[in-house]
């Protein structure tokens, strides 16, 4: 009996080894289902926890424009003759408006009008299908005028007077006069004088004073503006 002792207290050691491994083992499966480990799922953040805030959708106000208003194109009168050198062309520019003569010194001519846009466009028309088209740009005007269904082209310079456009509407001796003339900018003229509405080729004017002597009488022509 005296040897049972120490069997005794070795069985129950044994018990007690076996009963902490199980306890161990419980013990570690808990916190891989639970814990913080690389398996387990990942927190979810508390109601309290700051987030970013938004982007603010307010869009930064546009800068008023710097840019100047277009401005008309400046009064000035244009002469000179067509491309193909067998008329002339006139076009007096105020306040935004043209007038233009077109003449070949024997008996066709054309006179049109119409506006002048900011970019210094033009678009003129006359009797009888007459138009022009031009841009200004510096001191010229080029384009094309359309008269008798023919079209020709034409490059303008800045007049300066007495270079320019006059007319003249009167009548002498029963005859109603109307005529037109160009004053080149190299002193030549080209015009028209009409006689109870037949054309022909104008008598030459005085471009300082505008006086023209027809039929033995002083006419007065005078410059042509919009």
């Amino acid at each position: 009996m005296k040897r049972s002792g120490p069997l005794f207290t070795l069985l129950a050691g044994l018990l007690l080894a076996l009963f902490m491994l199980s306890l161990n083992a419980t013990t570690g499966t808990g916190r891989s289902a639970y814990g913080g480990g690389s398996g387990g799922a990942s927190p979810t953040p508390s109601a309290g926890t700051p987030t970013s805030a938004p982007a603010s959708s307010d869009k930064p106000s546009a800068k008023p424009s710097t840019s100047k208003p277009a401005e008309p194109p400046p009064d000035a009168d244009y002469a000179g003759r067509t491309d193909d050198d067998s008329a002339a062309v006139s076009v007096s520019v105020k306040d935004g408006k043209a007038v233009a003569y077109f003449c070949d010194g024997r008996n066709k001519e054309s006179w049109l009008k119409g506006n002048v846009e900011d970019d210094g466009s033009m678009r003129l028309t006359g009797k009888h299908g007459s138009k022009l088209e031009g841009t200004l740009a510096g001191k010229k005007l080029t384009g094309t005028v359309d008269v008798d269904k023919q079209a020709y082209r034409f490059s303008l310079t800045k007049a300066v007077k007495p270079s320019g456009l006059y007319r003249a509407t009167q009548t002498v001796r029963g005859a109603k006069l109307d005529g037109g003339w160009i004053v080149l900018p190299d002193g030549k003229q080209v015009g028209i004088l009409k006689r109870d509405g037949k054309p022909g080729p104008a008598p030459r004017i005085d471009p300082e004073t505008g006086v023209v002597v027809v039929d033995g009488e002083k006419v007065t022509a005078r410059p042509v503006v919009p």
